[in-house]
């Protein structure tokens, strides 16, 4: 290495090099001195021919154009664009002949550089190599009539043979610098609108066809293909170079870039220009991986506003074709398409997970309707995703008409119903185990970018589903549900529902279920048929609670799924024909049990209901509802032939102390029509009862009744009181709370006959008139008939006694009742 150093040190110290290196300099000194002397040259020159080479440009201008063409100085730069020369326009202006009409400039710039061919210029011909426009506006207009003040320049004269070899002007670069450019086309209501930073562009010519490619860096301010609409990708920076062509015989100019900076994203662009008279149609083709956001804000207004309420967590795939006609007023055709994987879409109801699908836009859905919002479309196929957490697949959705979107589409489902516990923000509703499927055709509104009034035809089902449902505390196991959607009505099938000991299979229907949902779910009737062969009324009653009241939050969200769904099951009235093999209520056993039922605004309603129990047959019409933390009920019943004595026990005596179910035997008829108050464990309140009450007992007994046998005692020593069989035991009493008003007691036994009226108290007042014959009644019931037993009714001694109640307790006395 040493000795490769020491004689490069050697060489370049040695005579010959010396030599060599003074020769090489003088050269070069030659070829600055030669250039500036060529430099002076030309300046000279331009010194002594300025006037005519300025009237020779301003010629050479002016006979290109219809229009006024001022330049404000001229000036030679030293050096600059050598070998050629740089003459320096200043403080141009080109305006068209109806500038004054419109008073659009076409052109106005502080500096124009041109760069001419000087073995050109020496011959006295002006041939431009380069221009360069620096500071400047351009602004190209086209008026509603169809004039432009781009058309300042004449059209080219054919050649003929002889001018074939003349010299053309042609310009082989062009460069602009800050230049601000505006295509204000009022035809098309287009405006496109560039803050040029640098253009450079160098020319290959091939007879009239020519290729560049430029560079280009600039601020996008309007690129706008509908003005009533808004701009593409505004305030948008777009850098990069773009190979253009151009094609003389189709009159066509062809663009392709790739990597194409537009913002922070890179894009592959192909695109025609038709610049021919009467043909100005165009194309663009765009590709890019891009952001959701990002591609939503390179788009027009009326667009980006509805995207951007959507969004997607990972770049997309995006290709968008634009095509139309400059000269054709409203937006051009556009088509973009888009391929979304394993991704996470956020709408303005929720969020989509593990989001896939292909996604096209077009505002051409009906190919001869126009491009408008009015006939654009979104339309999505193989969309698969989980929508708070309920896995969906759609095949395909359409949205058409985006001024009135209607989304139309078949959706199918396939899912654990615990996943809907999602859905619940406020936990109505919790499901613990169970299946569901579904596969619906839909159709919705879509109001503001939301889902509005959803309309499903098709079917869905629940398996052994089991759920709690939170307001009214019902808690339902194994539940099967089969659900069909018509346009006409919503069928419920093969319900079998499972709580505790009880058992219920139910079929439903609701008519004009869609439109009612929505728009009038207080009018929705909910018609069910439920069939029962066990049941307990008591575990039910808790359906009937009112509901707890929500806390209302001041929010302008739109309601959820969840709250429609909630307040239609509260608003809605239900009607339920109802069957039962067995039915228990507290002691009460019936069998054969029917009755019609609705249910409104948590009120129960019993129509036509009939049952068999204690022997007899019960024919009943019920109300029952809420009242604070009880239920109040009204009733009306026709009780026949039924064992009176497992009859009141059912019933709890129906709170009566002073006997007990025990004290009496015998068949009853009852007519009856009560209300009063049930507490939440279903129990009678005692006291509560008001109403009117007749009844009859045949083939009655009373055994070891406490009040008779207190007065057999004294009045009849030698009778069998404790054991008394009646030929007619009947009554006719109003129920007032604690007390009852007894119009009439009528009693004809073995032992005596006896009449009662007046005032029996659960708890204070009682005060009861007894009419009592003293006569041995014990024969009274061989006589045949009615009329010969009353005649002999009264016979003999008559004793009246009262019952009165004398500190809590009855006392027994005689006397006529105090009024």
């Amino acid at each position: 290495m040493k000795a490769i150093l020491h004689r490069i040190k050697s060489f370049l110290q040695s005579a010959g090099f010396k030599k060599y290196a003074r020769r090489f300099s003088y050269f070069i000194l030659g070829c600055i001195g030669f250039l500036l002397i060529a430099c002076g040259a030309l300046s000279v020159y331009f010194n002594q021919n300025k006037t005519e080479i300025v009237a020779k440009i301003n010629t050479k201008i002016n006979e290109n154009i219809n229009g006024k063409f001022h330049v404000g100085d001229f000036q030679y730069k030293f050096l600059i664009g050598f070998p050629n020369f740089t003459l320096a326009l200043k403080d141009v202006e080109l305006k068209d002949n109806q500038w004054q009409i419109h008073k659009h400039t076409l052109l106005k710039t502080n500096e124009i550089e041109v760069r001419l061919n000087v073995w050109s210029l020496l011959q006295k011909e002006i041939n431009i190599r380069k221009i360069l426009i620096n500071d400047a506006q351009i602004y190209v207009y086209k008026a509603e009539n169809g004039y432009s003040n781009a058309n300042i320049f004449k059209p080219k004269k054919k050649k003929t043979p002889e001018s074939e070899s003349e010299t053309e002007t042609i310009i082989n670069q062009v460069e602009l610098n800050k230049v601000h450019f505006t295509l204000d086309n009022r035809v098309g209501q287009k405006l496109f609108d560039f803050d040029v930073t640098l253009l450079k562009s160098k020319v290959r010519y091939d007879g009239d066809n020519w290729q560049t490619d430029v560079f280009l860096d600039t601020q996008i301010n309007s690129l706008a293909f509908n003005t009533v609409h808004g701009s593409f990708a505004k305030e948008k920076r777009l850098k990069g170079t773009l190979a253009v062509s151009y094609v003389s015989e189709k009159e066509k100019i062809d663009v392709k870039t790739e990597n194409l900076k537009i913002g922070e994203d890179s894009f592959d662009i192909v695109a025609f220009f038709n610049v021919g008279k009467g043909n100005s149609l165009f194309g663009i083709n765009i590709g890019t991986t891009i952001l959701w956001q990002n591609a939503s804000n390179l788009l027009s207004g009326n667009i980006s506003s509805k995207l951007n309420r959507f969004d997607l967590k990972k770049p997309i795939d995006v290709n968008c074709d634009i095509k139309g006609d400059l000269n054709v007023e409203g937006d051009p055709k556009i088509v973009v398409q888009a391929i979304i994987k394993d991704n996470e879409l956020h709408i303005p109801d929720g969020s989509i997970t593990d989001c896939s699908f292909k996604g096209i836009f077009t505002n051409n859905f009906k190919p001869k309707a126009g491009f408008d919002d009015a006939n654009s479309a979104v339309i999505l196929t193989k969309f698969s995703g989980n929508y708070l957490n309920v896995p969906l697949k759609i095949p395909q959705l359409s949205i058409n008409n985006l001024e009135k979107p209607l989304a139309t589409g078949i959706l199918s489902s396939d899912f654990d119903v615990n996943r809907l516990n999602e859905m619940s923000n406020d936990k109505w509703i919790q499901f613990s185990e169970g299946h569901a499927t579904a596969h619906l055709k839909f159709q919705f509104d879509i109001v503001d970018l939301y889902i509005n009034k959803p309309r499903f035809t098709g079917n869905a089902s629940l398996i052994n589903t089991s759920f709690h449902y939170i307001p009214k505390n019902i808690q339902a196991e194994k539940v099967n549900i089969q659900l069909d959607f018509t346009q006409e009505a919503l069928l419920i099938k093969k319900i079998a529902y499972k709580h505790k000991k009880n058992t219920i299979f139910i079929e439903g229907k609701i008519d004009n279920f869609l439109n009612l949902y929505y728009d009038a779910p207080e009018k929705m009737v909910v018609n069910w048929k439920i069939y029962c062969p066990n049941i307990d009324v008591k575990q039910f009653l808790g359906i009937m609670a009112s509901s707890k009241k929500q806390k209302v939050a001041k929010t302008t969200k739109k309601p959820t799924v969840s709250n429609q769904l909630r307040s239609v099951i509260e608003k809605c009235s239900v009607v339920i024909d109802i069957k039962a093999d067995k039915i228990n209520y507290n002691k009460l056993t019936a069998i054969n049990t029917t009755a019609t039922l609705q249910m409104l605004n948590s009120k129960l309603v019993i129509k036509n209901g009939s049952l068999q129990t204690s022997g007899g047959s019960v024919a009943f019409n019920t109300e029952i509802s809420p009242s604070g933390k009880n239920f109040a009920f009204r009733s009306s019943a026709q009780v026949t032939r039924v064992d009176i004595a497992s009859f009141l026990k059912s019933f709890n005596n129906f709170g009566v102390q002073s006997f007990s179910p025990d004290n009496i035997r015998g068949k009853l008829t009852s007519s009856a029509r009560v209300t009063g108050f049930i507490n939440s464990n279903g129990e009678l309140i005692t006291n509560s009862t008001h109403g009117d009450l007749t009844f009859n007992v045949s083939q009655g007994t009373l055994i070891n009744f406490e009040p008779i046998m207190k007065v057999g005692k004294f009045a009849f020593p030698f009778r069998n009181v404790e054991n008394i069989t009646f030929s007619d035991l009947s009554g006719n009493f109003k129920l007032r709370g604690e007390q009852i008003d007894i119009h009439k007691l009528t009693i004809s036994s073995s032992v005596l006959n006896m009449d009662a009226k007046g005032i029996y108290s659960f708890g204070r007042g009682t005060n009861i008139a007894m009419t009592i014959p003293l006569r041995n009644s014990k024969n009274d019931a061989q006589l045949a008939t009615q009329a010969e037993r009353d005649a002999v009714r009264e016979k003999g001694i008559v004793l009246h006694l009262v019952a009165v109640d004398v500190d809590g307790k009855m006392k027994i006395k005689r006397g006529k009742k105090d009024k």
